[in-house]
């Protein structure tokens, strides 16, 4: 068990590093799933470093993953506002915000 224990390191990093090239996504259900993949590598990083008693990692795991949630939250409200303005208001919108930004 402790060989596998001491293994889990690197499926916990695998999975960070997949995590963070999805939330560079634009597409809102591309970074909430990878926010998903935070939250499952901060499991990972948990389970270790309780095996590794490394209180320090374990305690950034558990606020990292509650600013997942907090991510997850945001880009959900961000998806339902998104759909309620509706997809004919979305190129209006973003033409605005090019246009306001030559100013």
């Amino acid at each position: 068990m402790d060989e596998f224990l001491d293994f889990l390191q690197w499926p916990a990093m695998a999975v960070s590093l997949y995590a963070a090239y999805l939330i560079g996504s634009q597409r809102a259900g591309k970074r909430v799933f990878g926010f998903w993949m935070f939250i499952l590598s901060n499991l990972l990083w948990i389970v270790w470093g309780v095996h590794d008693e490394a209180w320090a990692l374990i305690a950034l795991q558990a606020a990292l993953m509650a600013m997942n949630i907090r991510g997850i939250w945001k880009n959900d409200s961000h998806d339902q506002a998104h759909d309620q303005a509706g997809a004919a208001d979305a190129p209006a919108a973003s033409e605005g915000r090019r246009s306001a930004g030559r100013r």
